[in-house]
């Protein structure tokens, strides 16, 4: 088995890439219009996305293995709750300046750390709970002023409704990633991209009798381009795992923070506020706390696993 850390620069450049391209579909997801049902938007970003996976996958001659699993239940329990983050996630998207949607996002990871303790047993001492607690402040930080809208009706109270939203796709998002988890201990990366995007296209389908909307070629494309955006970063996020280690690539998603304050400053004329700017300082810190916790962690089983390995 060759060493996923043969060329840790080109999976840096595989993560910014696909921060880019994630960023390139959330642009036009806000582009293609803010009424769009957040059903017609999850089977879009669902259903075209297949088209890159599946042309990768036969590229790289795994796309008969792919549909092979063993574990259909699991992929399902998977498909059913990433397809409800995907939703909530969008609706928050299509309300909020696309800064504020991205930085809300980063509750994700910690939100990932108190699953993986309570679901999985997994030991969280007592810095990485602390990472987690300024964490979750600087995500209050971000929210609050946006919550406080709940009185002022109107387009006030839809940007209260999307941060709701936001936060509410971190929480489904991080069982989602406790779903991968154990799907990962005997499943092949391939099968659960392909499964999970099979998944989200048939269940957000059934959302069409809800009030789908007939939409002008202009929305429509952007939605087009948004599913396959959404498949070539997923392509470009799982290669980077190929060629370095989780803890070295991770950082590199809070680059998305930065292009997603350009973007947002330059297409849609969102100026990010004081209280976002503070609350995305002390998240981002808290979170890349976190990942170097979880390296350090790691270094420290590998040792321990070689310290009571048999010498030959």
């Amino acid at each position: 088995m060759h060493s996923v850390l043969r060329n840790p620069m080109r999976g840096i450049a595989l993560k910014v890439s696909s921060v880019v391209v994630f960023l390139a579909m959330q642009t036009c997801i806000k582009l293609a219009g803010p009424d769009i049902p957040p059903g017609q938007v999850t089977f879009c970003r669902s259903f075209f996305a297949l088209f890159p996976i599946m042309a990768y996958l036969a590229y790289i001659g795994q796309l008969r293995a792919a549909f092979h699993t063993a574990n259909p239940v699991g992929h399902l329990k998977r498909g059913t709750i990433g397809i409800l983050s995907m939703a909530f996630g969008f609706y928050g998207l299509l309300h909020l300046p696309l800064p504020e949607a991205i930085a809300l996002g980063y509750a994700l990871p910690l939100v990932a750390v108190i699953f993986a303790a309570v679901f999985l047993g997994e030991t969280v001492r007592i810095y990485r709970w602390s990472a987690v607690l300024v964490g979750m402040a600087g995500v209050a930080i971000i929210s609050w002023p946006k919550l406080t809208l709940f009185r002022d009706g109107g387009m006030e109270t839809e940007q209260a409704v999307g941060a709701l939203c936001v936060l509410f796709s971190a929480v489904l998002g991080g069982m989602a990633m406790i779903q991968v988890r154990r799907l990962v201990e005997e499943e092949k990366t391939a099968t659960i991209v392909l499964y999970f995007s099979l998944t989200a296209s048939v269940f957000s389908l059934a959302s069409l009798p809800f009030g789908w909307l007939v939409l002008p070629w202009p929305s429509a494309l952007f939605l087009i381009a948004a599913g396959f955006c959404g498949g070539v970063a997923q392509i470009l996020l799982t290669e980077s795992y190929r060629h370095a280690d989780v803890s070295t690539i991770a950082p590199f998603e809070y680059t998305s923070i930065l292009l997603g304050g350009i973007v947002g400053y330059f297409v849609f004329s969102d100026v990010p506020s004081v209280t976002m700017l503070i609350g995305t300082v002390i998240v981002v810190a808290a979170g890349i706390f976190i990942i170097y916790r979880e390296h350090q962690l790691g270094i420290e089983q590998r040792e321990a696993r070689k310290a009571t390995t048999p010498q030959a």
